[in-house]
């Protein structure tokens, strides 16, 4: 019994703890901006969660080879980011400051999931996408995710369909000949449908971990892990995950009445102890 109690206490903390504390999920939901004080446009991100993007998307990945989108989307969920290889400054604090992250985080590319970078530039090849990965593998320090690794290039048709699909807005600028966007990264599903997204230039390590849970159906992750996450529910205005009270009372009320049950089962017991 005094492991039941011990269990609800844990549980609830647990569950505040894997929400606490501020993240850049907290930014705001056009996270950082590579812009021009001289441009103006319709730059940043418009939410399509639960979209399906279309994996049959022709792209070339770093390989040098014609693939369509979905080669990449398997049995696991899929990290990507929209980005440009040549980008001269947020695409590569960007990535820099993931690398830093995703490197200590206890999910790995390629095992937990695939890691998917898509340029924005159609003018992009593959020698660059190739250069720019193993620049960034070897930052990661774990050689042996290679196969979890994609960096990809295509043309302006599939490039403008997968952006508008995701919801990523961008613009080029002449005058200072960069490409103007915001700095997010997605989750998507096995099945290519859109789950999280992360806003800013870096993810928080714990709601990382729960956004891969969720797009995986519960293929990852152990059962307090499961546990937290239906305590918890994607709050639109937040933009991450806050606590659900409903769910969060529905296993109040069954650790309670399971606790009720030692309980009366112990009392009886004790009664027929005495009656022999």
């Amino acid at each position: 019994m005094k492991l039941l109690i011990l269990l609800i206490f844990s549980l609830s903390s647990t569950c505040a703890l894997a929400i606490g504390g501020k993240g850049p999920l907290e930014m705001n939901k056009d996270g950082l901006k590579n812009t021009s004080p001289i441009v103006n446009h319709d730059i940043g991100i418009d939410e399509h969660l639960g979209d399906k993007v279309d994996l049959s998307l022709p792209f070339t990945n770093e390989l040098g080879e014609e693939v369509p989108l979905g080669t990449y989307f398997t049995d696991k969920p899929v990290f990507m980011m929209l980005i440009y290889y040549r980008c001269p400054t947020l695409c590569n604090t960007h990535l820099n400051q993931l690398m830093q992250t995703l490197k200590e985080h206890e999910y790995t590319i390629g095992n937990q999931y695939e890691f998917v970078v898509v340029s924005i530039d159609p003018n992009e090849k593959a020698k660059l996408a190739s250069d720019k990965l193993d620049a960034y593998l070897e930052m990661y320090g774990k050689p042996e995710t290679r196969d979890g690794w994609h960096f990809l290039t295509g043309s302006q048709e599939s490039i403008d369909k997968l952006t508008k699909q995701i919801g990523f807005k961008y613009a080029w600028d002449p005058r200072e000949e960069q490409w103007l966007h915001g700095a997010a990264s997605y989750v998507l599903t096995p099945q290519g449908k859109i789950s999280y997204y992360h806003y800013g230039i870096d993810v928080d390590p714990k709601i990382f971990k729960l956004s891969l849970i969720e797009a995986s159906e519960n293929k990852i992750g152990t059962i307090v892990d499961r546990l937290v996450l239906y305590c918890l529910q994607y709050d639109p205005d937040k933009k991450t995950y806050a606590f659900y009270a409903f769910n969060v009372m529905k296993i109040g009320a069954a650790l309670m009445a399971i606790l009720l049950a030692l309980f009366l089962f112990a009392f009886w017991k004790k009664e027929v102890k005495k009656q022999i």
